[in-house]
């Protein structure tokens, strides 16, 4: 492992595998780049910043694995009302993530009462949904397991990893390994007994030759499997002004009304990559004459 060298700058990518025996579903994700450009939109540091990336790759690994083709939220939740860190994957390999602390707090913390929500959003528009408490150890990784088992009923063996040198990423990524019902008592045995050597995998994550791939190759070594497919990822927020105007147009003729009232330019800036909208008034007023 090399400690304190960057990464070329790869593309971030998923690659999704089966064993032949039709035992396990295999995810590994590179997200460094993915990863890093969510934590400085968000200017965040420290324990929350590694949280943040561990969450960012954990929700890709879910939409990969779950719904490749739906859009996936993972939520955070602090403990004591700390604050909350979302990240939002869309089917197209674009992730954003947004960081919510509460006034005062630089941290979030979680102890007792922390909870994780992963969200789906389903072609009708639906919700599905599920929340479970995070463990007191083992972070992001752990309480991604414990969802999948209680809220999807798959046995999962999942590890994230986001390596930090000060405020700079150094590397991100991870793997999900899925029980099929096709698994038997032999295979399990092994890739259990494998697994211990991967519980963290900062080692794998830090080293030089790390990629979806070799990581693939690095968990079923000697297992026969298939690669099935590998999809880039990178870092990106879908916000336009076209979703700025649909926004305003949800509002009631007084609220418009009252940003009329200045006749000044509104300013309205994404929470996600705080890139800004100047929304003269005359559109405002196209909306009061429109509805």
């Amino acid at each position: 492992m090399l400690w304190g060298v960057t990464h070329p700058p790869a593309r971030d990518s998923v690659l999704r595998a089966m064993t032949d025996d039709g035992a396990f579903r295999v995810i590994t994700a590179s997200t460094t780049n993915t990863v890093r450009g969510a934590i400085q939109a968000q200017r965040t540091r420290g324990e929350t910043a590694r949280t943040f990336g561990d969450l960012i790759t954990g929700s890709i690994l879910f939409r990969e694995t779950m719904a490749p083709e739906l859009r996936v939220q993972g939520i955070l939740r602090g403990s004591n009302g700390s604050g909350s860190l979302v990240a939002d994957s869309h089917p197209s390999g674009q992730t954003r993530g947004l960081i919510q602390l509460k006034e005062g707090k630089s941290q979030i913390a979680l102890e007792q009462g922390a909870v994780i929500q992963m969200m789906r959003t389903l072609p009708s528009g639906r919700i599905n949904q599920g929340v479970v408490e995070v463990p007191l150890e083992g972070g992001v990784s752990r309480a991604l397991m414990a969802y999948m088992q209680v809220s999807e009923q798959v046995v999962s063996m999942i590890a994230v990893a986001t390596l930090l040198e000060g405020d700079e990423v150094l590397a991100a990524g991870g793997y999900m390994v899925q029980l099929l019902p096709e698994v038997g008592r032999g295979p399990l045995a092994i890739m259990t007994e494998r697994l211990r050597d991967f519980e963290s995998i900062d080692a794998q994550v830090g080293d030089a030759e790390f990629t979806p791939s070799w990581l693939l190759d690095q968990l079923l070594y000697g297992m026969p499997f298939t690669r099935l497919e590998e999809n880039q990822v990178d870092y990106g927020c879908w916000c336009d002004e076209l979703r700025v105007m649909s926004a305003l147009a949800t509002l009631n003729h007084a609220d418009i009304e009252h940003l009329l009232s200045a006749n000044e330019v509104l300013e309205i800036s994404c929470e996600y990559c705080h890139r800004e909208y100047r929304i003269q008034p005359t559109r405002l007023q196209g909306l009061l004459e429109s509805s």
